[in-house]
């Protein structure tokens, strides 16, 4: 059984990922493009811990279209390497990081320099879940004839927001930022 660390050191670096994305790639480049890092002092603080990032995500998610841009910025500032590994291609690494029993991605997994799993971040920050909780309330009923046509009315609803909606990536920043400071303490 492979480890966590071993995944990271198989994984393509999130650069190469999101240049090589077939779905979504240009709404996550967009993110990328127009998120501000916060001048919080969050970058000179990592860059203390020698940490690196393993991101579990695929292409056609729309929150992790949003979220791998941000943790791509922080990493940048940071000087910290993110690698990739892709969701489907083996699950068993997701299966080990499941979110309510199931494989809700992106999820960031957070090394020290020793390749220690210290912690991880994800699916979503809990500013985004509410949202997504709320939207998910408007649906039907899965019996219901309309109930697919009306989820991809709230996906769609949902990436437009990921790709225009600043205070999104603020709650997803944050939220991250909680959590890695947390875990280098």
């Amino acid at each position: 059984m492979k480890t966590e660390q071993q995944y990271f050191e198989e994984g393509k670096s999130i650069q190469t990922y999101m240049n090589d994305m077939s779905t979504l790639k240009e709404e996550s480049l967009a993110v990328y493009e127009q998120f501000q890092l916060p001048k919080d002092g969050l970058a000179d603080k990592l860059k203390a811990h020698k940490l690196h990032f393993l991101a579990i995500t695929e292409d056609w998610c729309g929150d992790a279209m949003m979220i791998n841009p941000i943790i791509r910025k922080v990493a940048e500032a940071a000087g910290i390497d993110v690698r990739v590994a892709l969701r489907d291609a083996d699950t068993e690494l997701i299966d080990r990081h499941l979110t309510n029993g199931g494989r809700a991605i992106p999820i960031i997994l957070i090394f020290n320099n020793e390749g220690n799993l210290l912690g991880k971040w994800g699916p979503r920050a809990p500013e985004v879940q509410q949202i997504v909780d709320e939207l998910r309330a408007t649906l039907p009923s899965k019996e219901d004839p309309s109930f697919e046509e009306k989820q991809k009315e709230v996906f769609s609803s949902l990436r437009r927001r990921y790709k225009e909606e600043p205070a999104l990536w603020s709650y997803v920043y944050n939220s991250f930022k909680e959590t890695v400071l947390a875990v280098v303490k």
